[in-house]
């Protein structure tokens, strides 16, 4: 934590007080002002950046976790491959659909959890193809979209036809609806043409996640980068944690 909040001021120092190089290649920590006045707008840049870590920190530390897990993620769809991620896909929703249409609930449900499926698969074997084959900007923009599609949409469908996960999914999604329509999208009338258009029931929740999908991998990807920003760029990195494809 102090050499990740130490590099993280000194770039923020950076930003309005540039650093040089010495003789030896090596970067000088700290700019020195040449004046008073100097010596003050450097102390209140400092300032500022301190109040700014207190905010920047924790989210740092999130994507800190963020990166942990798409690495464990990562592993394991490498060791299974393009061909081994498709087919484990087809197995999990291939049996989740033969369970819907030998159930009773109605042909629409069967129709519903069969093309769920379809995109669930072709979603987790895109992630994998834009993380391997695509940098950095590539995996963000579309690798964490697509993976993120493909891990929310088997609970939200499967919570249209269990009752229990109905009772968990549902009601944690109406809630979040309703903030992002009275905080987020409250703007140029667009909460109340979502309200006016849609009601918020059935196949409307995996559309729902199906969209939110897009900006949730996008902010998941950018808080890896910022990780993978400090990881990479700092004086000191004692520990190597293996690092990530997906990020």
């Amino acid at each position: 934590m102090r050499i990740d909040l130490r590099w993280m001021h000194a770039t923020w120092m950076e930003v309005a007080f540039a650093r040089g190089l010495e003789v030896d290649h090596s970067v000088v920590e700290n700019r020195k002002p040449e004046s008073p006045g100097g010596a003050v707008a450097y102390r209140l840049w400092a300032a500022v950046g301190l109040l700014f870590l207190a905010v920047a920190y924790p989210v740092f530390v999130l994507g800190l976790a963020i990166r942990f897990y798409s690495h464990r993620i990562d592993r394991i769809t490498a060791g299974l491959g393009f061909a081994g991620v498709a087919l484990l896909s087809v197995v999990v929703w291939g049996l989740f659909t033969a369970a819907t249409y030998i159930s009773p609930i109605a042909f629409e449900g069967f129709v519903a959890v069969a093309v769920a499926g379809v995109v669930a698969t072709i979603a987790a074997v895109l992630a994998l193809f834009f993380t391997n084959s695509g940098g950095r900007p590539t995996t963000v923009a579309l690798g964490y979209p697509l993976a993120v599609t493909a891990f929310f949409l088997p609970p939200v469908v499967a919570s249209l036809y269990s009752p229990t996960l109905a009772s968990i999914v549902f009601p944690s999604s109406t809630s979040l609806a309703i903030w992002l329509l009275n905080n987020v999208l409250n703007f140029a009338g667009i909460a109340a043409f979502i309200r006016a258009s849609f009601e918020l029931q059935g196949l409307a929740y995996v559309g729902m996640w199906f969209g939110l999908a897009v900006p949730v991998g996008w902010v998941l990807g950018g808080l890896v980068t910022l990780v993978d920003s400090v990881r990479e760029s700092g004086p000191s990195n004692p520990v190597d944690d293996g690092g990530s494809r997906l990020y």
